[in-house]
């Protein structure tokens, strides 16, 4: 006797194969007041639970429906915003005339190279930590300010990983550039982000809005994983990296799947 959200919403454990489910009703249902329940904004959550509950003729008062809804609702609005977030900040160019991306620039390279000055802001020196030329605004074009911010992040807070990736990234036969393999790999997440895939890792991962640090922790797991992941398969030379890529980009798709994923990187 009970519709489909109330026995989605009646399972005990929450995550991501209950917010999915529930998606996934409101999605496909016939009435529109349920259909609009995936475009709402947090704001309105509370108000739109209420609008769902009086349209499937739900008691008020069964709190249990009320907050697993309420929750859920919580959960995809917050998935929608940090995309919106995470796309703002990715069309915003690098711009050298910017203080504060300059000040962030600087950042990573104090961060990566403690022991060495950089000598002027247009170096050769920028190579050591991985940029094609002597200025790295060039290498951002593609994913913008998100590059820069993702490079900052893990280096900042997983200091001792960074350097020691980018100590193995020089690597003589199976070295690659530190800088640039980690703003194609803001690439990949921006991707997985866009197309819905890494739903039911921030869903498992948090009970309420997802954030932008959330993004950039998934960042940080997939810099270290696909460090790990480059030596373990040892390639001829970087001449293969994107058949590598691919290969990686697959296999973290297969982990995103499963309904229990979460994909962090432990401090």
């Amino acid at each position: 006797g009970k519709c489909e959200l109330q026995r989605v919403l009646g399972r005990a454990a929450g995550g991501a194969r209950r917010t999915l489910s529930v998606e996934h009703s409101l999605e496909s249902s016939k009435s529109k007041v349920l259909r609009n329940a995936v475009h709402v904004e947090e704001a309105e959550v509370e108000k739109c639970v209420r609008d769902v509950m009086n349209e499937k003729k739900i008691e008020q008062r069964d709190t249990g429906f009320k907050e697993n809804l309420h929750l859920s609702l919580l959960q995809i609005s917050g998935y929608k915003k940090l995309y919106l977030n995470v796309e703002n900040l990715r069309k915003v160019p690098y711009d050298s005339e910017n203080e504060e991306h300059e000040e962030q620039l600087i950042e990573l390279w104090n961060l990566l190279m403690p022991h060495e000055n950089l000598k002027a802001r247009i170096s050769k020196q920028w190579c050591d930590i991985g940029f094609q030329g002597d200025d790295p605004k060039t290498d951002f074009r593609g994913m913008g300010l998100l590059g820069l911010v993702n490079l900052v992040y893990f280096s900042k807070h997983y200091t001792n990983e960074a350097r020691q990736i980018l100590s193995r990234s020089n690597h003589p036969k199976l070295g690659y550039s530190y800088a640039i393999v980690g703003i194609n790999l803001t690439e990949m997440a921006y991707s997985l982000l866009k197309n819905g895939a890494l739903k039911s890792h921030l869903y498992n991962m948090v009970s309420g809005l997802p954030q932008l640090e959330h993004f950039h922790q998934f960042y940080c797991y997939l810099v270290y994983e696909f460090d790990k992941f480059w030596f373990e398969e040892e390639p001829e030379s970087i001449m293969h990296f994107n058949q590598y890529r691919e290969k990686f980009h697959e296999k973290i798709k297969g982990l995103l799947l499963d309904c229990n994923v979460v994909l962090t990187l432990e401090d």
